[in-house]
């Protein structure tokens, strides 16, 4: 079964961790070390990133799933 791939929400999603990330004042390379996550990949929209993952990130920036999804809209 071939992976679903919505690039326009994939970039939606990039664009929010992005901005998260950076009101945060943390570098792509402090979450790598700090969760084992390649973001950069992620933030320039690569990745078909994966629900656990967002999950994880959401938590690291303290954001529920259902806040960081109302945001994309």
């Amino acid at each position: 079964m071939a992976q679903f791939r919505d690039q326009k929400l994939l970039d939606k999603i990039a664009a929010r961790l992005k901005d998260l990330r950076e009101e945060r004042g943390v570098s792509q390379e402090t979450v790598y070390h700090e969760l084992d996550i390649h973001i950069a990949r992620i933030e320039v929209g690569k990745v078909n990133i994966s629900v656990s993952t967002l999950s994880r990130l959401c938590e690291y920036f303290d954001i529920g799933l259902a806040e960081f999804f109302s945001e994309l809209e």
